[in-house]
């Protein structure tokens, strides 16, 4: 069952405290807003129009499921709890902007097994799974563009793996002090396997990018490479194609065509930057 400090959350329609029910099965803040838990455990926080954003569809959350679950990139994972180790001794709150099916706050939650988690994507579908993969976070379908549905200054450490990032809401919800996590793919990622998977190029400048978007609110005190091998399947390939923004618009019908053109088993790159940055301590 998730738990939640008092004052972390906000009303996304009144930006009152917004407080989960003693039987967390709804959210709900003093002017009467009231959010149902779903039967699969997370709650939508969207409103009237929702998000213009496209949110990943059921079959790109279950190839992501899959592939993650195979252990492609538990390296990765570790990885992040990790350099939230050596930043962040005792982090009281965690969220995850942009968290997917969960797969990384739950490494999170193994290592800091006391930390109340916050898992917030726009899809649905994803949060299912998030909903049952960590045991003490509430997962909240919310547009990370938008104003984020938690107080002030209330969070420790945001994470922000392969998912958009909105500086000036990050700076307001951490605390001073607090760490921003960001994973983003290196040049040459899953190069070998790029074309058939009709993957997206990755620019070779993004981690500076990131750098400067973030500049003035946080400063960088880590920058981390992981990279390592893997060997996938076509069933791997498969997944992680139709997981990423391409899913959206892949045939798959036309991909597995492509894909039996491959040797039963692909060796692939997998390249990655963590980077952590320090909140400013000056509100």
């Amino acid at each position: 069952m998730p738990h939640l400090p008092e004052n972390l959350l906000r009303c996304p329609l009144c930006f009152g405290p917004l407080e989960l029910s003693g039987t967390a099965s709804s959210l709900g803040c003093a002017l009467g807003h009231r959010f149902d838990a779903a039967k699969q455990g997370y709650f939508n926080l969207l409103t009237g129009k929702g998000t213009p954003f496209q949110p990943d569809t059921s079959p790109m959350v279950q190839a992501r499921s899959d592939f993650l679950g195979a252990g492609h990139y538990g390296q990765l994972q570790r990885a992040v709890a990790d350099a939230v180790q050596r930043h962040i001794a005792h982090p009281r709150i965690i969220l995850d902007a942009g968290a997917g099916t969960g797969y990384y706050l739950a490494g999170l939650e193994r290592r800091y097994p006391a930390s109340s988690l916050v898992a917030l994507d726009i899809s649905k579908f994803a949060l299912r799974r998030a909903a049952g993969l960590i045991d003490a976070g509430i997962c909240l379908v919310w547009d990370v563009w938008r104003t984020l549905p938690v107080q002030d200054g209330q969070v420790d450490v945001i994470v922000n793996i392969f998912a958009p990032r909105n500086p000036e809401e990050f700076f307001r919800v951490l605390k001073p002090g607090g760490v921003l996590l960001v994973v983003t793919p290196l040049p040459g990622h899953l190069e070998e396997i790029a074309g058939e998977a009709r993957l997206l190029e990755v620019r070779p400048d993004k981690a500076a990018g990131v750098t400067t978007a973030l500049a003035g609110s946080f400063h960088e005190t880590e920058s981390v490479i992981v990279d390592y091998s893997l060997t996938l399947s076509h069933t791997d390939i498969y997944n992680v194609a139709l997981m990423g923004p391409a899913g959206h618009h892949l045939v798959a019908s036309e991909l597995m065509a492509r894909l039996t053109e491959l040797p039963e088993r692909t060796l692939a790159s997998a390249r990655f930057t963590v980077q952590v940055f320090r909140r400013s301590l000056d509100l």
